[in-house]
């Protein structure tokens, strides 16, 4: 704009032709002298604008007047070849600069001017061609940059002007070629489409357009884009239907696609397609595209077109239509409500839970009638003048504007005396610890136990472990007394030294610091120096004893597994070591495995596979260490699943080990969606190729299983397993359908199944047909997971992520409007991938990410207190409360034992400050166990600096807020229905225990002045990459609403962007810029907030892990594991620390210096360009294919294809279904 206006400023300093031409005309207006003049003078101007882009820039400059003198000299001038002339200018000015240069005119007040023109030129009794081709051209360029140009050519009632004009002009195609131009434009507005639509340009429309002819084509081409755009109207969609057109857009499309051998007319045939698409949107109309055999043909053109690529345009349309058009068919189900069903307590008034519970028997939940009333909608004849303003004042109506809401208001909710049943729960704050075996005290001799075990360890992704570090892992624990002098001086370590390695060893991962810090421990605690020595010399290779065949000595207890039946008789002599029977008098079993026999590796294979372990044991965190099969089993007895599972999963009893290899995001092939939907589209073509079986289905018992040698067999009856019924579809492909949270009718996501009886280098392709969110990072590289029992005999036991073809889509399926809660026919998505199995008659397990049961949860939580040093930790199990299914809530309580019963010792020790975590509050988000549990094993490690963090604070977790969904398979909800991190409002202590409780916690600390320094409640994103943090500002909250003003006003301590940034700078997977602190109204019930407002805990937060991987930082193109979740656990931990050295200087005699050099590096790191990190726009690119996520959706945006042969089309924004905290998109 600054360079127009130079220019701008030049022509008038040199006094240009055209500054004086324009003078001249301005003088010529208001004398009203002859026309003769007027009309030299406009000759002049369109000469110099037609050859000088000079010219043309200096006209739309701005602040010049150029088009105010000509509009006016138009309005006024009598003369013919003036209007001409000054009209000739304005089609040169608008043809040549592009929409900025239309708005210009638009902005000057053209529009209405030209369409004033036109009705008193219609007026004349023969009205001049050239004129009305001239008027109609700025008119079709103008109109589209006016948002008010429908209603004004209504009002002023050119719409028959032109539609009479192409009438009676048929064949002048020199005239009808712009009508044509302006009747689209109309169109954009549905209330003139509908006018037209009365007057018959439909009819008018299939005049024009015909079969294959080398003539005429642009006049072809502007006629089908107009009627794509009349079509969208159902009236008129409505009217094409009752005369047959939509057998003849099918018939004119096929014979172009056969004789347009050399592809020059593909505009042409997109215009077809573009009607059909418009005609589509109504049901007659898809039932009038399959009478017609309208899927056959767009398959089979479309098919032909694949060879040529710059064909995809039509590929990608036909697909769509055809998309749109297949049958709605109905969930192969009895009913969409879960297989299992759980008796509530108490039945809830009102939500989903009770209309599901009022519904009578009769109902068919499936069925959808609703989606046939829309061919009886009526256009709405009135419109609000304002309606294309409507984008303009779009504003995200889900923010909270209320400030009186924002502000927090600790609100105790409950009476004290109430609140006084959690006392024993805290009895951290009354304990006096005169009967504890305190550290200070006389220090133990040094002793080797006679059974190997390694301290717990912080997970670190990604780097290997210093030798010595690992050698001390899987060598010896020691034993470690202390003495008052050798305590004091490991507590009194400077923080200065910790700061200075905060800031230049920040990338040093915690893996490698604990090699250094275990050995700055042991000589501190003065251990000697040869035992040291000894302890690094320790190897893998000094345990044999301790090693099996196959298996490191940490890896022996948990994986060297018999795997046979209870019930089997059958021996297995590739596993005569391990005996033949494996839980004797036990209900619990593992799967057929024995049965069916397992493939065993060569001597020099399993020599191989036994390097790559012991190499894989020393890159990755000795996690195995928590892990105990027989523990595992014994837990399993006493967990209380709906369904009564009697069976185990072979990875929760084998337990998982990171793979010792990065798993890149998916690279999405090119096509991909397209060839999946046509594969699903050949089902109703050629239904005869169609097997149709039945092999596994949890509503009926009855089912026989399939006794053939290639058809697969499938399981999900085990802790946490969600796969309700199978179908074969053909020989290797299967549609997957899965389980509805119990007591609902809906939450589809979250698989964890079983699969066997496979055969190597046969791809099957797995179709998981009942997902209900919009969009997946299935779509942007993430993979399913899978976990090969053969693999983990032969000691690769890890979940790896595997599949091809890889594509998230919305298929033909659809519920009723009951079970979707009254809204019309809403459709299913499907996942669908394709594996090959590496080995023969493998037990193979398939999940959506890496299961986390309960029972694992309390394996692990057991190992911790087992394991744990009682000296150095204070380490609590206590049960929260029970679930509805009678399953305990553990409550965990961790942090550092007070250095002796001396009073100010008790006193620092009741005095830390509290941190309150949980998580799991989603079944379906396994990946924030995942991160619980590196938190977990960092609080309990022996790192000296996991040791200051525990004597910073007191933490309280509660790491599976929803233990009886994660057990029952559900994805969001409890055995109540309902999604319990919306329930934190008003829990009710009979159906939401786990809330009800864990709120009163956070309750009872308000009430005694024990307020924790920060909330944070770990969750998984499915749409998003990398890991990021909600919380809650009332400044980032207001500047999102209109009044921008306000949010200056707001005064508010900035500290809860604290620890996001400490995290951004410390931990690889986290990304500050996808963080926001924007309440939201559709969130106020959920943790997060409600922690903040009614409890009044400023750092309250959301944390989110990736289901998928990150774009950003070390993992950039990397698939997320359970090794950097864990990682992330812990770098969570050491940020806290972080933040106690930032807000208590005093408390460290840190120096000032030292303080701003480390929080200058933190807001460095930082690269946030606004108040706000509230994301609106897309969180994905849009793929190099078209992926239409709403088929049915009438308000797609057409694309230009001269400007862009790929053929683009925006996906649909993300629906608001069920991401647990994510923020809505709104068109801009």
């Amino acid at each position: 704009m600054s360079k127009l206006k130079v220019v701008s400023e030049k022509s008038i300093t040199n006094n240009s032709r055209i500054v004086g031409l324009l003078a001249q005309l301005e003088k010529i207006n208001t004398e009203s002298t002859e026309s003769d003049t007027a009309r030299y003078v406009t000759a002049k101007i369109l000469h110099l604008v037609q050859s000088q882009e000079k010219t043309r820039k200096e006209m739309t400059a701005k602040g010049s007047t150029g088009m105010e003198v000509l509009l006016s000299t138009l309005e006024n001038t009598k003369d013919l070849q003036t209007t001409l002339n000054i009209l000739s200018i304005l089609v040169e000015l608008v043809s040549a600069g592009g929409g900025r240069r239309a708005s210009f005119l638009v902005a000057k007040g053209g529009s209405q001017l030209l369409l004033q023109l036109l009705v008193n030129t219609s007026k004349d009794s023969a009205p001049n061609e050239e004129l009305m081709v001239h008027i109609h051209s700025v008119l079709a360029k103008i109109g589209p940059k006016d948002k008010k140009f429908g209603v004004k050519a209504r009002i002023n009632g050119t719409l028959n002007i032109t539609l009479n004009l192409v009438k009676q002009n048929l064949q002048n195609h020199r005239l009808v070629l712009p009508c044509l131009q302006l009747l689209r434009v109309y169109s954009a507005n549905s209330v003139n489409s509908v006018s037209l639509g009365k007057n018959g340009v439909v009819e008018l429309m299939f005049k024009i357009i015909g079969p294959f002819s080398k003539k005429n084509s642009g006049l072809m081409k502007v006629a089908l884009d107009t009627l794509a755009a009349l079509l969208k109207s159902k009236t008129n969609a409505r009217r094409a239907v009752d005369r047959g057109y939509v057998q003849v857009l099918l018939t004119i499309y096929v014979d172009w696609h056969r004789h347009d051998n050399r592809h020059r007319n593909m505009l042409i045939r997109k215009g077809i397609l573009q009607s059909l698409k418009s005609v589509t949107n109504i049901k007659l109309g898809r039932k009038a595209f399959i009478d017609a055999n309208g899927m056959k043909i767009l398959y089979n053109t479309s098919q032909e077109c694949l060879a040529v690529r710059t064909l995809d345009p039509l590929v990608n349309t036909s697909s769509l239509i055809m998309r749109k058009c297949f049958p709605k068919n109905r969930l192969p189900l009895p009913t969409i409500k879960s297989s299992f069903h759980f008796q509530l307590p108490v039945i809830p008034v009102t939500g989903p839970v009770a209309q599901l519970y009022s519904l009578p028997p009769e109902v068919d939940d499936v069925v959808d009638e609703s989606d046939d009333n829309d061919d009886i909608d009526l256009e709405a004849e009135n419109e609000t003048e304002n309606e294309d303003d409507l984008d303009q004042n779009l504003k995200n109506d889900d923010i909270e504007t209320d400030i009186n809401k924002l502000k927090p208001q600790q609100e105790p909710g409950r009476m004290i005396e109430e609140l006084k049943m959690y006392e024993h729960l805290f009895p951290e704050l009354v304990d006096d610890f005169q009967n504890y075996d305190l550290i200070s005290k006389e220090p133990k001799p040094l002793v080797f136990e006679g059974k190997v075990r390694g301290p717990i360890v912080v997970p670190t992704a990604g780097e290997e472990a210093s030798g010595n570090s690992a050698n001390l892992r899987k060598g010896v624990t020691v034993k470690e007394g202390l003495s008052p002098k050798g305590d004091e001086s490991d507590k009194k370590r400077p923080f200065m030294d910790l700061a200075k390695e905060g800031i230049k060893d920040n990338d040093r991962t915690l893996q490698q610091q604990l090699g250094d810090q275990n050995r700055t421990v042991s000589s501190v605690h003065g251990l000697n120096n040869d035992i040291v020595k000894a302890l690094d010399r320790i190897t893998l290779q000094n345990i044999p004893s301790q090693t099996a065949s196959g298996f490191t000595a940490g890896m022996k207890k948990d994986y060297s597994l018999p795997l046979t039946v209870v019930s089997c008789t059958k021996a297995c002599p590739h596993m005569a070591t391990c005996g033949n029977v494996l839980f004797e008098g036990r209900t619990v079993q593992l799967g057929k495995l024995c049965c069916t026999g397992v493939e065993t590796e060569d001597d020099e294979e399993d020599t191989e596979s036994t390097s790559s372990v012991e190499q894989a044991s020393v890159e990755v965190s000795d996690g195995t260490t928590l892990h105990d099969s027989d523990l595992y089993i014994e837990i399993v007895k006493n967990t209380k699943s709906v369904p009564e599972y009697s069976e185990v999963a072979y990875p929760d009893y084998f337990g998982h080990i990171p793979p010792p290899f990065k798993e890149p995001i998916l690279e999405r092939p090119y096509g991909v969606q397209r060839t999946k939907i046509a594969q699903d589209i050949e089902r109703l073509i050629h239904q005869n190729d169609i097997i149709d079986r039945v092999v596994y289905d949890l509503d009926n018992p009855n089912y026989t299983i399939p006794e053939e040698g290639d058809t697969l067999k499938f399981n999900s009856k085990f802790e946490s397993g969600n796969l309700r019924k199978v179908i074969q579809i053909r020989k290797n492909e299967y549609d997957l359908i899965l389980n509805s949270d119990i007591n609902s009718n809906h939450y589809h996501q979250w698989f964890y199944f079983e699969v066997s009886g496979m055969r190597p280098g046969v791809a099957y392709r797995f179709n998981i047909i009942n997902c209900e969110k919009s969009n997946s990072q299935f779509n942007y590289g993430m993979q399913p997971l899978m976990y090969s029992v053969q693999e983990a005999l032969n000691a690769r036991p890890w979940w790896t992520r595997v599949g091809t073809d890889i594509c998230y889509y919305k298929n033909h399926f659809s519920r009723s409007s009951v079970a979707a809660g009254g809204q019309k026919g809403k459709s299913y998505y499907t996942i669908t991938f394709t594996i090959n199995f590496p080995h023969k008659d493998d037990v193979c397990y398939f999940a959506y990410h890496y299961p986390y049961t309960y029972s694992t949860l309390q394996m692990h939580l057991q190992k911790l207190e087992s394991a744990h040093n009682p000296q150095q930790i204070y380490f609590r199990k206590d049960v929260l409360c029970e679930t509805l299914s009678g399953n305990s809530c553990p409550l965990v309580t961790i942090t550092a034992m007070p250095e002796s019963n001396y009073y100010e010792h008790i006193c620092q020790f009741r005095n830390r400050p509290y941190v309150f975590l949980s998580a799991r509050v989603h079944p379906g988000e396994t990946n924030a166990s995942w991160v619980m549990k590196g938190t977990l094993e960092y609080l309990m490690s022996n790192n000296p600096t996991a040791q200051s963090l525990r004597e910073c604070y007191i933490f309280k977790i509660v790491p599976m807020l929803n233990p009886d969904g994660v057990i029952n398979g559900n994805h969001r909800c409890s055995l109540s229905g309902e999604d319990l991190n919306r329930q934190w409002q008003s829990p009710n202590p009979d159906l939401h225990p786990t809330i009800y409780h864990a709120k009163g916690l956070l309750q009872y600390l308000a009430a005694v002045k024990r307020l924790p320094l920060v909330y944070c409640d770990y969750h998984g994103h499915s749409r998003k990459k990398n890991v990021f943090m909600y919380g809650c500002s009332i400044k980032e909250t207001v500047w999102h609403t209109s009044d921008n003003a306000t949010s200056c006003d707001v005064v508010e301590d900035a500290g809860y962007k604290t620890l996001p940034k400490i995290l951004s700078h410390i931990a690889p997977a986290f990304c500050m810029s996808s963080c926001s602190f924007v309440v939201e109204k559709s969130k106020e019930s959920t943790a997060r907030v409600v922690v903040w407002r009614e409890i009044g805990v400023q750092r309250s937060y959301t944390m989110e892990s990736t289901l998928c991987g990150c774009d950003q930082g070390k993992y950039k193109g990397l698939q997320i594991g359970t090794r950097e979740l864990e990682e992330m656990g812990a770098k969570f931990c050491v940020g806290l620390l972080r933040l106690k050295r930032l807000t208590s200087p005093l408390e460290y005699n840190m120096p000032s210096s030292l303080l701003d050099l480390e929080n200058d590096l933190i807001e460095s790191s930082c690269k946030v360009t606004s108040p706000t990190t509230y994301v609106l726009d897309e969180d994905e690119p849009r793929f190099l294919e078209e992926v239409d996520y709403s088929a049915e959706s009438n308000d797609e945006l057409d694309v230009e294809l001269a400007e862009n042969v790929g053929d683009y089309e925006p996906s649909a924004q993300e629906e608001v279904l069920s991401d647990s905290e994510s923020s809505r998109t709104y068109l801009p």
